[in-house]
């Protein structure tokens, strides 16, 4: 198993806690070599305690911070246009792994390479596939991402992106069709991939969720107290994060002044300690627990306006049992509100939008424990990690 990003513990969420959960399922009766990076928040314990889960643990250092400066940068963007190799994998790519790997897979033992998450691909050779089993596991379409980024004005940077589009849409056609298998998270992506290569193995597994770190809350709390999760240092998520703090709640205060609402996530942004400047927002940073934060919230908000894949902080809301008003973004993936099962989640995309859905749910008790106990049972049926890593295990060894 490849992992740039080092999978552990399993409450980082995200490419992480995916990882971790589908690996804790399958190594129970696999043994596998996991080959991973160590960040400089990882610590020796961390390694240890990821050690008990694998046969065999390579720990490689993470690349240096990539330079933001235009000259540093101009490499690795000529690289793309010449190569075919995004910024954002060329950069984390490291000589000693895939010397390490190509010793490995030349000397035999290894039935399967899974890639955890496309940055991977790098490693992989397409002759490999000739003698073991390749799987990538997609978390997003870059490719979808960067398109939906130009269409709702959310890239950071709309000239660049407009030129990288048909050099993405190039690339994942030829990392779709590299691999035995090619693994999803959502029907949207599944669509995408299936088009970039009609005849490429691509198999749907959701993310999911532990029950046992968020536990359904046993009351409403009643209020108007709004929560939104998430790492807040992405731009994805600070996007998110602002609209709802600078443009959603003051306009919903209009009606209900006692509105409040609460950004928890590591690392926050400027822009997002920024608005901790008005009382009613509160900024936490990084907690040892999501879940209380979740409790105590009257609604849970995701007005995600880019970003593809399932969110973690969407099923992780319906778990907590926590009514959710989420975007076409944040509700990626899954069926709530189609009129074929009983509603799961209110959506919003527009600022009029969320406005309304969040007063429906201030005032609309049984609507809120409608949707707390529909949510609940859409995860407990279809999204533990117990039965995804079953899946996954399928997909590996199939």
């Amino acid at each position: 198993m490849l992992s740039a990003t080092f999978p552990y513990p399993a409450t980082k969420g995200g490419t992480q806690g995916r990882t971790f959960n589908l690996l804790k399922t399958f190594a129970q009766n696999h043994k596998i070599t996991l080959v991973t990076q160590r960040a400089d928040d990882v610590s020796e314990a961390d390694i240890e305690g990821l050690s008990e889960w694998v046969s065999e643990l390579k720990v490689f250092p993470s690349p240096a911070e990539a330079s933001r400066s235009v000259w540093d940068k101009l490499p690795r963007q000529l690289d793309f246009w010449l190569n075919g190799t995004p910024p954002n994998v060329r950069y984390r790519y490291d000589p000693a792994i895939q010397a390490w790997l190509d010793s490995a897979i030349a000397n035999g033992g290894f039935e399967t390479i899974t890639c955890e998450h496309s940055v991977n691909e790098i490693y992989v050779r397409p002759a490999w596939r000739e003698q073991v089993r390749t799987v990538i596991n997609v978390h997003s379409s870059l490719y979808r991402t960067c398109q939906n980024q130009l269409a709702t004005n959310t890239s950071e940077n709309a000239f660049r992106d407009r030129l990288y589009l048909p050099l993405l849409e190039k690339y994942e056609r030829r990392v779709t069709q590299k691999f035995s298998r090619v693994v999803v998270t959502t029907d949207e992506d599944e669509t995408q991939m299936r088009t970039f290569a009609p005849t490429a193995d691509v198999q749907l597994i959701p993310n999911g969720v532990a029950l046992e770190t968020f536990p359904c809350r046993t009351q409403d709390p009643g209020g108007h107290a709004l929560v939104f999760v998430g790492g807040l240092d992405y731009f994805i998520n600070i996007d998110a994060a602002v609209f709802l703090g600078a443009k959603i709640l003051p306009k919903l205060q209009e009606t209900y002044p006692d509105a409040t609402l609460t950004l928890v996530g590591s690392k926050p942004a400027p822009q997002v300690q920024a608005l901790a400047q008005n009382p009613s927002i509160t900024v936490t940073g990084r907690v040892p627990t999501i879940v209380e934060y979740l409790h105590k919230a009257t609604v849970a908000v995701i007005p995600m306006r880019t970003g593809f894949g399932m969110k973690f902080k969407t099923l992780e809301s319906m778990a907590a049992g926590v009514p959710v008003v989420a975007s076409d973004r944040g509700l990626e993936g899954l069926v709530v509100d189609d009129g074929s099962v009983s509603l799961r989640a209110l959506r919003a995309n527009t600022l009029e939008e969320n406005v309304a859905q969040i007063s429906r749910l201030f005032a609309d008790a049984q609507l809120r424990a409608q949707l707390s106990a529909a949510g609940r049972d859409l995860i407990e049926t279809h999204y533990t990690w117990e039965t995804l890593g079953q899946q996954y295990e399928q997909a590996i060894t199939g």
